[in-house]
């Protein structure tokens, strides 16, 4: 079988009363810029109460005049040996940024609450004029952020990039940047309360401090048009105090391009320009384009890949080709040390793991991965498929629970929209379908799209009987009307029967659209052994794996797989005896 080799109408819209757009970072593309880092270690104490957030009677002390000097984001210090403060971070234990808190202390493995990290440092800007930013790359969940005694802001999303302007507030010497960072999981959250992955908690990403000059490139955007693959659309924005039209030079040398753009007084500047013999981005040939972007004394340079992707019937269209997607999912998880992921060794391994597998695809599960991960992706020719983390039983009903959605899928979309590698994404995983759910999704995907017209949309979609026969399944989810690949997760021999109920098994899937399987397959543990229905044992794992590939081979749809998962990661639920220790899941 041609699989084996692999091995392994109208839509109605529920409009909140509030925004769906996310508020707009401070700066954005810092992975590109020049930066001074703010890793290594931070000063931490433990806060399961709050007592440094709250009083006695739960007011919170930054809403008061006169904070007193037990807010533990005054930072402050005893003037003489009488006076209590019941605090001193100095004096406190150390935790490594970027990495979450559980890995690296054993007393802190089941933490979930609030946790104060503090950092202190020196800073002289290069001119006077410039500007300066503080740039975080994820912190789980919800981020309190202050610098020197004062609050630049609040954070909640564990995955995506935020920053804050703290140019005025900047001191030469003896700064302290102090964030109270709490992983408590909450139904209205997103995720919400019940996941199955580990509620790793900290600054899990780099943190950095970035200068510009008063007016700099904010956000630019590139891509090819997907009905004429020679014409090349976007926007270049600026960002400064003076409103005013300015010049925008854009170069793309190996491309002979030199455009010069001129901003409105919103520092805004359309890009649409034709381009002959592009080299197309694609996984046999993952070329990178050199892009090159200035206006007055800022300049910025970056790696972008062009290609199209589309869907055509039952196809995926890679630049009008069709394209077989041989993938894996992954979690973001180091690999040999346990613990969350954040470093490009950390993702280069993964990859490399993948690619040994020969895939060309990878789904990152079942939230946005760090910038290293895409990144690499482009340069060793993977496609991708990012997700929201709208997972399971997401508050539906809830007007802020969606806002909060679509701000971290705008944030994933604003950080990777450049990324050649990113064809799909997701919106969802596993989410049981209800009038209320579909309308929020579906919202979602309007914004998707009105943010990036390039892409693919797609979600682990729900599945369903036909004529209630258990034995003919089929996609019966609403919102498989507004995906551009009908994506599901199907778990037969594992959750439910054994492997040999996959031959009884056929599809029958009404939509005109692409097929991918999210997820299939089953556990095992390496070198145990025993017949091949001997749960955990390799040769279940294997009779399963070659019984689902007949079974998703006769769906004439199908057009790509990622099987759960590449490796080992730890989750929260099913400590079954030796098979799961610590949570750890095996693949």
């Amino acid at each position: 079988m041609k699989f084996l080799s692999y091995l392994l109408g109208p839509i109605l819209f529920l409009v909140f009363s509030i925004s769906t757009s996310a508020q707009q970072a401070e700066i954005i593309n810092a992975f590109v810029r020049p930066h001074t880092s703010l890793n290594g270690s931070w000063k931490y104490i433990v806060d399961p109460y709050e007592n440094g957030f709250y009083n006695y009677r739960l007011d919170a002390f930054e809403d008061q005049e006169d904070p007193g000097k037990n807010a533990f984001f005054t930072n402050s210090k005893p003037t003489d040996p009488s006076e209590l403060i019941e605090y001193d971070f100095d004096l406190s234990d150390s935790l490594q940024v970027p990495g979450d808190w559980n890995s690296q202390k054993e007393k802190l493995f089941y933490y979930e609450g609030s946790l104060w990290y503090k950092k202190s440092f020196d800073y002289k800007p290069k001119d006077p004029s410039n500007r300066i930013f503080v740039h975080f790359g994820a912190s789980n969940y919800k981020s309190d952020i202050y610098l020197n005694g004062e609050k630049l802001g609040q954070h909640v999303g564990g995955f995506t990039p935020f920053s804050f302007e703290i140019t005025q507030s900047l001191k030469t010497r003896d700064n302290f940047l102090i964030l109270k960072v709490d992983n408590k999981r909450i139904k209205e959250g997103v995720p919400t309360l019940n996941t199955d992955w580990w509620n790793y908690g900290g600054l899990t990403r780099d943190v950095k401090l970035i200068e510009t000059p008063d007016t700099f490139v904010y956000d630019y955007f590139l891509y090819l048009n997907p009905i004429d693959p020679n014409q090349i659309l976007g926007f270049v924005k600026l960002k400064g105090s003076q409103k005013s039209e300015r010049d925008v030079q854009l170069n793309i040398p190996d491309l002979a391009v030199s455009l010069r753009l001129k901003t409105d007084k919103e520092g805004h500047a359309e890009i649409d320009f034709s381009a002959n013999q592009i080299r197309y981005w694609s996984p046999e040939d993952p070329y990178l384009y050199g892009l090159e972007i200035s206006s007055g004394e800022d300049q910025i340079t970056d790696q972008i890949g062009f290609r199209t992707i589309r869907t055509r019937g039952t196809e995926i269209l890679l630049n009008d080709k069709a394209v077989f997607l041989k993938g894996i999912s992954i979690h973001e998880e180091k690999p040999l040390q346990g613990g969350r992921g954040n470093s490009l060794d950390d993702a280069r391994q993964l990859l490399s793991w993948a690619r040994e597998m020969g895939c060309n695809f990878v789904r990152l599960a079942h939230y946005p991965h760090n910038e290293h991960m895409v990144r690499l992706a482009d340069e060793m020719g993977f496609l991708v498929w990012e997700e929201n983390p709208v997972y399971w039983t997401i508050s539906w009903d809830n007007p802020n629970t969606y806002a909060n959605a679509a701000q971290q899928l705008t944030e994933l979309i604003t950080r990777d929209k450049n990324r050649a590698s990113v064809i799909i994404w997701s919106m969802a995983n596993e989410t049981p379908s209800s009038d209320s759910r579909n309308d929020f999704l579906t919202n979602l995907s309007v914004l998707a799209r009105e943010k990036d017209p390039s892409r693919l949309i797609s979600a682990a979609l729900e599945q369903g009987r036909v004529n209630n026969n258990p034995l003919i399944r089929t996609i019966d989810d609403p919102f498989a009307s507004v995906v551009d690949i009908l994506s599901f997760n199907q778990y037969i021999g594992w959750y439910e029967g054994l492997p040999d109920k996959l031959a009884k098994i056929s599809w029958r899937i009404e939509h005109d659209k692409p097929v991918l399987i999210s997820e299939f397959g089953a556990g095992a543990k390496y070198g145990l052994h025993g017949d091949k229905l001997t749960r955990w044992t390799e040769e279940y794992q294997e009779f399963l794996y070659e019984e689902t590939l007949k079974m998703l081979e006769a769906i004439p749809q199908l057009q790509g797989m990622s099987p759960w998962i590449l490796v080992d990661f730890r989750s929260p639920g099913g400590f079954f005896r030796e098979y799961r220790i610590d949570g750890i899941e095996k693949a």
